[in-house]
């Protein structure tokens, strides 16, 4: 019914997930057996995580073209932007992550896929990821683009296209993040 727990989470969360026709309410739901389960599908696509959505966005909004490319995705978690960056074309995929064993276990076996685990963005060089690359996506948490960017570029090749998502939490500073970590002024986040 779902790829991993946080894909079943997602779809619980989301309200596709039902109980003998009731909604889910929580993922931790005890069921039997004989407990009838059902997702409710919809046409769009059934991405390994959410975060796929972000970057089809950045591609789309910025006409960039992936077909044949060489990719380095930072931040590859359980592996959104990899799996956008295969289905759009990309010859081959180093997917990076500082975490290990979270990276869908399709993207894991795909032959154009490589996985880097416990790898730190910072330490990335063209060396330790096979060669330089056509095409830098970034998805990175709790680290400042602007001490992880050095790395990225540097992996890159010379016409190399960079797509860092920026999370303005990251950027201002610990004394300019509000309640939740949101930055509310937009003057901090525009900056960011």
């Amino acid at each position: 019914l779902a790829r991993s727990r946080q894909q079943a989470a997602e779809l619980i969360g989301a309200g596709k997930v039902r109980i003998d026709g009731l909604p889910a309410v929580k993922p931790a739901t005890a069921v039997s057996d004989t407990t009838a389960l059902t997702v409710v599908t919809d046409s769009e696509r059934a991405w390994v995580s959410r975060g796929a959505h972000k970057l089809v966005g950045a591609l789309e909004a910025f006409a960039i073209a992936v077909a044949g490319r060489r990719c380095l995705d930072a931040g590859a978690s359980t592996g959104g932007f990899t799996e956008v960056l295969l289905d759009r074309g990309a010859a081959h995929v180093v997917a990076a992550d500082v975490g290990y064993g979270q990276l869908a276990w399709s993207l894991r076996n795909d032959p154009r896929v490589v996985v880097l685990e416990r790898t730190n963005a910072r330490g990335l060089t063209p060396e330790a990821i096979g060669g330089r690359v056509d095409l830098v996506v970034a998805d990175l948490s709790f680290i400042s683009l602007a001490t992880v960017l050095p790395a990225l570029v540097g992996c890159a090749s010379r016409d190399a296209d960079i797509v860092p998502l920026v999370k303005p939490q990251f950027e201002v500073g610990k004394g300019q993040v509000g309640p939740g970590g949101v930055v509310h002024d937009p003057q901090l986040r525009a900056r960011s």
